[in-house]
């Protein structure tokens, strides 16, 4: 049991960033009335752990420029699509490599000191996620996005801190509609150190990506990774908007330097949504035959490791035959795992039903088959 609940953390993530990432991302930003000291306290932490990032910068000096054998997979969909479960089951096999929850707090502390500082992150998290109850430990594969906000400022991940403008950084580092060639360079740059710090740190061989933030960023993971390979999860959108809400609404409380209330919350991401959604649409057609398979969540979770061997008979990935015990182990412990169970007031269809048309349309989910299965 972690030392302190999740949603009172006296400091955030940003802790774990070199000193420059967070000064540029914390520069010019309205700090709220009650959120000085933990701002305050994460900056002097922040600062005196940048101190050792030469050390980790060292020993990645060695590695920075070997080829990867691999291009990567990719896991994407919008938050809450079954994402983490489906990261869960293909990280089960050892050939992959994938950046652990350690390291999307202390991305810089990897390579160098990671014994001790992992230590006592265990000892203060949380056991399992407050919105959803999964699982958290310091070595289970996580999404990136949170370590590629500790390292450069133009990641989709400061609405976290900074959720006034949830909206700007969704135009610029979600969808990379207004990102200027600089930032995008600079994601390149340090999304492959990133990579090949994560597969350094787990010893695989193929980096296994689970990342929301992505599915609006095709063009660009191509440009890196020719013959990357894609799972897209589709979800009923009527739970995915419950779901986000609750994962939402838990999540920003203990990293938010600056108050924004529900309402904006929401508004903010049925519209993130949207643009996640259609970006999606308009680029999954130059990932090259053969190297996507879409799914419907509702369906991988019904035979997890039948769909489990198609994607990787249909992706030509390696390695099944090998990962199946421990794919069907996972999978064992997770027959008794119990789901969040919501209730569609009027006024969630009447938004999912306004906003969200366009996701009902194309992937054939009406209201009547999530209510059927309550």
């Amino acid at each position: 049991m972690g030392l302190i609940e999740f949603d009172k953390l006296p400091v955030n993530t940003l802790v774990g960033a070199d000193w420059h990432t967070f000064k540029q991302i914390t520069e010019g930003q309205t700090i709220g009335k009650g959120y000085k000291t933990k701002y305050f306290l994460t900056k002097a932490v922040c600062r005196l752990l940048s101190t050792l990032v030469p050390l980790q910068d060292a020993r990645y000096k060695k590695i920075a420029d070997k080829p990867l054998e691999m291009d990567p997979l990719f896991i994407l969909g919008h938050w809450r699509s079954g994402t983490t479960f489906v990261h869960n089951i293909f990280a089960c096999d050892k050939h992959f490599g994938y950046t652990t929850t350690y390291q999307t707090v202390f991305p810089h502390l990897v390579l160098w000191g990671q014994p001790f500082f992992k230590k006592n992150m265990s000892f203060l998290m949380p056991d399992h996620r407050p919105a959803d109850n999964m699982e958290l430990k310091v070595d289970l594969p996580q999404e990136e996005e949170f370590a590629l906000s500790n390292m450069m400022a133009t990641t989709y991940y400061n609405f976290w801190f900074f959720p006034s403008r949830m909206m700007e950084y969704c135009d610029r580092f979600l969808t990379f509609e207004k990102i200027t060639e600089a930032e995008r360079q600079q994601f390149k740059d340090t999304f492959l150190k990133l990579v090949k710090i994560s597969l350094a740190n787990t010893g695989g061989t193929q980096y296994l990506s689970k990342n929301p933030p992505h599915t609006g960023r095709i063009r660009t993971l191509l440009e890196m990774f020719p013959n990357a390979k894609f799972i897209y999860l589709k979800r009923n959108p009527y739970t995915v908007f419950e779901s986000t809400r609750n994962f939402f609404t838990h999540t920003i409380q203990p990293l938010m330097l600056q108050p924004i209330s529900e309402a904006e919350l929401i508004a903010n991401y049925v519209e993130a949504y949207r643009r996640l959604f259609y970006r999606y649409e308009e680029e999954k057609h130059l990932i090259p035959e053969g190297n996507l398979v879409e799914v419907k969540f509702e369906d991988f979770e019904h035979d997890a490791f039948g769909m489990t061997e198609d994607i990787y008979r249909r992706l030509d990935l390696p390695n099944f035959e090998a990962s199946r015990p421990a794919i069907e182990a996972y999978l064992g412990k997770k027959k008794g795992y119990k789901k969040n169970r919501y209730k569609y007031e009027p006024e969630t269809v009447r938004i999912v039903e306004d906003n969200w048309k366009m996701a009902l349309d194309a992937w054939g989910y009406s209201l009547e088959d999530e209510e059927a299965k309550g």
